[in-house]
């Protein structure tokens, strides 16, 4: 892939959506990983202002070192670029006091999401009070190959750079920009957790696994045609896609009967 002129035609995307929208810049929530990194970098090198907010719920020390280096970075390269960092502890803490609570998985689940919901209202206000696009931070294989992100969450947003982009294409485009090697080498987590658990962990397959199970299923293959690790891993894929079409299909909505209006 011709990774410098794909970048470049992404900053000029980005430039040109934004006037005809209107918009003065862009918001990205940063979370010390390598997705937010690259889509903060693109954004702030439209020359538009670009704000960069680090929102620590029960955060790991190194995601939050990661996130704050990286802004410096950024700031250091750019004059665009606007550090606000938000402390949403309390917030959280103060939600999960609130609601009613079930010591299971789906509590556990619920509460992670509810971090990631957080972080979007915080972002959409700063976007409101600034006239800016909310900038997603999703790739290809999170956005429509497995569904993994937070509906309503870290998936509300106004405008998708790299959702077209391998997780494999997002690291070349990064190097390419010169991101911190940091945040490079550091495994991809979705920062949702206590336990530091990564999303190899939390999905069984590493992203360049995923990326040759997404190829595999555009070609149109079954389960039935591999074997061993090849097989595990397709069908990890498939059950994602599966399980979390609710996120990737547009929300169904009940239409009148023509006779009945």
């Amino acid at each position: 892939m011709k990774y410098d002129i794909i970048a470049d035609n992404i900053i000029q995307w980005l430039k040109a959506y934004s006037k005809k929208s209107k918009t003065d810049g862009f918001v990205i929530g940063i979370s010390g990983g390598i997705d937010s990194a690259l889509t903060s970098t693109l954004c702030a090198s439209t020359g538009l202002p670009t704000i960069c907010i680090d929102m620590p719920i029960m955060q790991n020390k190194n995601e939050v070192n990661r996130a704050s280096n990286h802004i410096k970075w950024l700031q250091k390269k750019f004059n665009n670029v606007i550090h606000k960092s938000i402390d949403l502890n309390n917030v959280f803490n103060s939600f999960k006091n609130t609601v009613d609570q079930k010591n299971d998985k789906n509590n556990f689940l619920s509460l992670a999401n509810s971090r990631s919901r957080l972080r979007m209202t915080t972002l959409y206000y700063f976007a409101g009070i600034n006239n800016c696009l909310v900038a997603g931070t999703g790739n290809k294989v999170e956005d429509f190959g497995i569904g993994f992100y937070t509906k309503y969450g870290d998936g509300g947003v106004d405008i998708s750079p790299i959702a077209d982009l391998n997780k494999t294409d997002v690291f070349e485009i990064s190097k390419k920009l010169g991101v911190l090697n940091e945040i490079v080498k550091a495994k991809p987590t979705d920062g949702l957790w206590d336990d530091g658990r990564t999303d190899e962990d939390q999905i069984g397959a590493t992203y360049k696994e995923l990326e040759w199970a997404m190829q595999q299923k555009n070609l149109n293959k079954k389960l039935i045609d591999f074997t061993g690790r090849e097989k595990e891993v397709f069908q990890i894929l498939k059950k994602f896609n599966k399980q979390n079409l609710h996120k990737m299909n547009p929300i169904p909505i009940y239409k009148v009967p023509e006779d009945l209006k």
